[in-house]
């Protein structure tokens, strides 16, 4: 299902992603029972919420800070329009230290997660993005901490709400 087009979540959708977020090593016959559904229950609405990309992945959550890159920035960048995105973002790409890109309205054309080792580091790595041709302007702000962790279940609970 396409980003956007509303797929409904009920009470027992949001009780099963809960679950599966806060044990994502749990099996489908763990969920039934502690959801109190029937195993074929349980697997059937795994399955939709995957297939409907509610549920897009059950690989393992790494901080970047736990293995070396303590700094966390946010840059946005301007681009030039003769070569437009595809290029940019596969150059973008190309960098481990992106951790993501988003096309945005404003000023600026891309928003971009990174991380870093250092601020020194941090140097690097916006001098490796700006390399690029295609890249006119970056401006950096850096992350100094996390108030709200990267979350969903919140927004889950919600749309099971209605």
């Amino acid at each position: 299902m396409n980003a956007g087009q509303g797929a409904q979540l009920d009470e027992l959708d949001a009780r099963l992603i809960q679950l599966l977020t806060e044990e994502p090593r749990i099996g489908v016959l763990e969920c039934s029972r502690r959801l109190g559904v029937a195993r074929g229950t349980a697997q059937a609405r795994l399955d939709k919420l995957v297939g409907r990309g509610v549920i897009g992945g059950f690989g393992p959550e790494v901080s970047p800070a736990a293995i070396g890159f303590a700094v966390t920035s946010f840059v946005t960048l301007e681009i030039s329009q003769r070569h437009g995105h595809d290029p940019v973002t596969a150059h973008l790409a190309a960098i481990p230290e992106v951790l993501e890109a988003h096309t945005i309205t404003g000023a600026s054309d891309l928003l971009c997660r990174i991380v870093a080792r250092s601020n020194a580091d941090l140097q690097r790595v916006i001098d490796q993005i700006v390399s690029y041709e295609g890249i006119r302007r970056a401006s950096t702000i850096i992350a100094l901490a996390e108030q709200i962790p990267y979350r969903t279940l919140p927004l889950v609970r919600s749309a099971a709400r209605g």
